[in-house]
């Protein structure tokens, strides 16, 4: 066989691959060309979708032990529009003290998809989140107001590197910025003001469906050739009020994504005393509905 001949055989063989492992996500939301953004576990991925998280769970120690129950579901109104609902409930245990459970407020967002380049395999979007007062217990922590949360997010895929870098290309990096704003200066009773507070995170990833379809089949078998390891972190940092140490928590994982579901676990790593004691733990399972219900929830309504 010639050399021509040779190389024919291996592209035909990179595209069949392509054409196999690709339809399993090419039609799940978060998509800027070749490259697929699953959705993360602890900050907020920036593709505008159908899609539903439930359950996700997720155990964390500071002064006492918590774990949380969550769901969140999101439709879009267009194809670049979506609009969010959230609950949390959450059971909180104190050393000899009874436990402490309840939900936290509800929680609704409008995100704005307002860019997306193929080329450069990035997005970016703009949102707004709303915690509403008096929908939670306080018992648990839920919040005597409402807040509010203007942000971006950030989605950049490393396909557009050279060819000599073709190892670094199944990275990608998304990100989010938030300022939270109370809506009002200090709750009844309370001798502090509420501050405001400035959230912000990244995810780094690395995708082994981009690596063995964009650069080099390495025939990785089930369940691995669907795998993206990554390594979020995420932070809060208050920026009026007395306390304005910064908190947050780094959390190494992995996400298997399939055509209509992914499932991802993460180890969850407190970065100061403030934020947590010992290692805790976040599992979700997501359901891309674009997928589940092409013609019916999953579709845009406009």
């Amino acid at each position: 066989m010639t050399a021509l001949n040779r190389a024919r055989l291996g592209a035909s063989r990179l595209a069949a691959f392509a054409a196999l492992a690709l339809p399993a996500l090419a039609h799940a939301h978060g998509v800027a060309g070749d490259r697929f953004f699953p959705a993360t576990l602890v900050i907020e991925d920036p593709a505008a979708a159908d899609e539903l998280a439930l359950p996700t769970v997720s155990y964390l120690e500071g002064d006492g032990a918590e774990t949380s129950i969550s769901a969140e579901y999101s439709k879009r109104l267009t194809r670049t529009l979506s609009v969010s609902v959230g609950g949390e409930w959450t059971r909180q245990k104190e050393a000899g003290l009874p436990a402490a459970t309840g939900f936290q407020n509800l929680e609704t967002g409008a995100k704005w998809q307002f860019l997306t380049s193929a080329a450069h395999e990035a997005i970016l979007s703009a949102v707004v989140d709303v915690e509403w007062q008096g929908t939670g217990a306080t018992g648990v922590g839920a919040e005597r107001h409402t807040t509010i949360t203007p942000g971006l997010m950030f989605g950049k895929g490393a396909g557009d590197l050279p060819q000599s870098l073709g190892w670094a290309r199944p990275f990608a990096v998304t990100g989010q910025v938030g300022y939270a704003i109370p809506s009002r200066r200090r709750d009844p009773g309370e001798p502090e003001d509420n501050p405001r507070v400035l959230s912000w995170g990244l995810a780094l990833e690395y995708s082994l469906p981009y690596l063995q379809a964009q650069v080099k089949d390495l025939g990785l078998p089930a369940p691995f050739n669907r795998m993206t390891p990554l390594v979020e972190a995420s932070f809060e940092t208050p920026v009026t009020g007395p306390d304005r140490r910064t908190t947050g928590t780094i959390n190494p994982g992995l996400i298997w994504a399939g055509r209509k579901v992914q499932i991802g676990a993460e180890a969850r790593f407190p970065i100061n005393a403030a934020s947590g004691r010992g290692v805790g733990g976040v599992v979700q399972m997501h359901f891309y509905l674009d997928d589940v219900f092409p013609r019916s929830l999953g579709k845009p309504i406009w």
